[in-house]
Parts: structure tokens; sequence; C-alpha cells
């Protein structure tokens, strides 16, 4: 494939103990009607998966293995892919997700109609067919979240002070629109716009960092798209189950950071210590749900 080739994409996926599941997500990847190489990162991985990979590929010009000998975190794996990409656009793609073979090229058409916009999302379906919360969103402000916290979008229904995050609970659109954030499950992101934005904050280990970019996006200027027909199936968390309580304290971690980055001085100092509160005491109920579901399992094996 040609540098900046016009018609190709470079799919960046990282991957930590993806299974089977990743090497499905490559083999999708690879169907795709547009032209495309796929740069996989290996994050140091214990499940001898890209053992699996390297040799399931060893004869696809297309597909390329980086392994790290340590866990370097997503943001950090996606950057390192993003230097070795050839493409006009780059593809960021979770190994969970399987993608249509027409799905890179319905979202590239519409950002190639619409030069002002330099991301784009499609509609990403759980197994069951059904939109997944998080693929069209509004960016979690502290005042957003509290109100997600706490449930009061579900009191105060309908109020525009107090609504949810997720968007799929709106009817889903019949054409492309502008949206504030999409999940990093899927995002397809133009050259120029990158050139421009910059890469991930490495400073996230896993999680928001997907957000910060959106911001970034649009304090750059540049429009972010959801593109409702074009679709993937994302079989969310399949590369975290192993470790609930780490990944849900890398994600609230995340938020925090997301919080002081953007917003510590448009909120007053009280309002960003109960956001903070809220959060970390979310983290602890969590943590304790996964420990104690944990502990169960082991007692029924025992």
């Amino acid at each position: 494939m040609n540098k900046l080739d016009p018609a190709s994409c470079s799919v960046l996926i990282v991957n930590f103990n993806g299974g089977e599941m990743v090497v499905g997500c490559v083999k999708a990847a690879l169907t795709s009607l547009t032209r495309v190489e796929v740069l996989m990162w290996d994050n140091a991985s214990s499940d001898g998966s890209p053992d699996l990979l390297a040799e399931i590929f060893a004869g696809e010009s297309r597909f390329s293995l980086f392994r790290s000998q340590q866990n370097i975190g997503f943001a950090a794996g996606v950057n390192r892919l993003i230097s070795h990409a050839s493409g006009k656009t780059v593809l960021l793609l979770n190994p969970d997700c399987l993608l249509s073979p027409d799905t890179i090229a319905r979202v590239w058409d519409v950002l190639e109609k619409n030069p002002e916009a330099g991301m784009a999302g499609c509609l990403i379906c759980n197994p069951d067919g059904s939109e997944q919360a998080g693929c069209r969103r509004q960016v979690p402000t502290p005042w957003r979240s509290l109100v997600q916290v706490l449930h009061l979008n579900q009191v105060f229904t309908g109020h525009s002070r107090f609504q949810g995050l997720s968007c799929n609970t709106t009817p889903l659109p019949d054409h492309p629109v502008e949206v504030e954030a999409i999940s990093g499950a899927f995002m397809l992101v133009t050259q120029a716009a990158l050139q421009d934005v910059g890469l991930l904050d490495e400073q996230y280990f896993m999680h928001c960092e997907d957000l910060d970019w959106c911001m970034r996006f649009r304090q750059n200027g540049w429009r972010i798209l959801f593109v409702p027909d074009a679709s993937a199936i994302h079989h969310q968390g399949y590369c975290s189950i192993s470790q609930p309580i780490a990944v849900e304290r890398y994600k609230h971690k995340g938020m925090l950071r997301f919080y002081k980055k953007f917003f510590r001085h448009q909120y007053p100092g009280v309002l960003m210590w109960l956001v903070q509160g809220s959060v970390w005491t979310r983290f602890g109920l969590l943590a304790l749900y996964h420990w104690v579901g944990s502990k169960k399992e082991r007692s029924r094996h025992a």
C-alpha cells in the first residue's frame, strides 16, 4: 500500500488477551471493501493470542504484528501503531469488535463529503443487535456525570438540564449527524485531523482517552459525525473480563483525569470535590460487587 493511498485505511488494534475473538476481529477487518492494512500492537498478552495471530496470518502481507514486552496501555499502544500507519485514514478498532465488509467504506464516504469533519463513528451494536450505549454520546461534564450517577435523568425525565450521557435512548437518526463524542471501539480519523490534533494522551492507561480525543478534536474546530447506516458488532469487555476490578480502577482514574484536564476551571471547587467523591464511591461499590461475585464463583468450584 502506497503512502497516503487516497482509498486506504490503516486499522489499528491493541490486543491484550483477546483470544480467538481478536482473530475474528482481524479477519473481519481484512474483508473490508476498502483497501486496508491491519496493524496490531500486543500488550504482553499471556493467553497465546500473539502466537495464534502470527500463525494464522503468516502469509498475509496486509497484517503486521508488533509485540511489547510489557503492557503499556491502550493509548500508548495506539500511538506506537500510528507511527507505522500508511493510510489516508486511521481506524481505532477494539479487538472485540467485528466489522461488516462495507462499514469502513460507508463511514469514509461520509467523511470525504464533509471535509470539516475529522472523525466519525458507526452504529455499534451489542451481539443481540441492540444499539450499544456510548456509540453516540454527550461529553460527560462533571454535572452530567452527577446526573448519571444519581439517576436524576430518570427523576426529571425530559428536562434539558437532567439528560443522560448516552444518546441511544433517543430514536436512531436516518442520516449522519454531528455528535459530541463517539466510542473508542470504532473511531475513523483523517490524517489531516490527526496531524492537527495530535496523538492520544498516554496518561490514560485505558478508558477515557477516546473522550479526551473527542474534546481535543472539537476544540480544534473538527466536527465529529455519527453514521447510522454503517455498523459493527462489539463484544464489549471481552478482553478485560478476567481483571474487572483493575479495569474499573483505570476507568475511574481516567474519568478524574478527564474532569481535571478540561473542567477544573469551569466548575466550583465544591462541585469538583463532590464529583471526585462520587467517582471513588462508585468505584468502591463496583469493586465490592466484583469481589463478592468472584468469591462466590470460587466457592462453587471449590
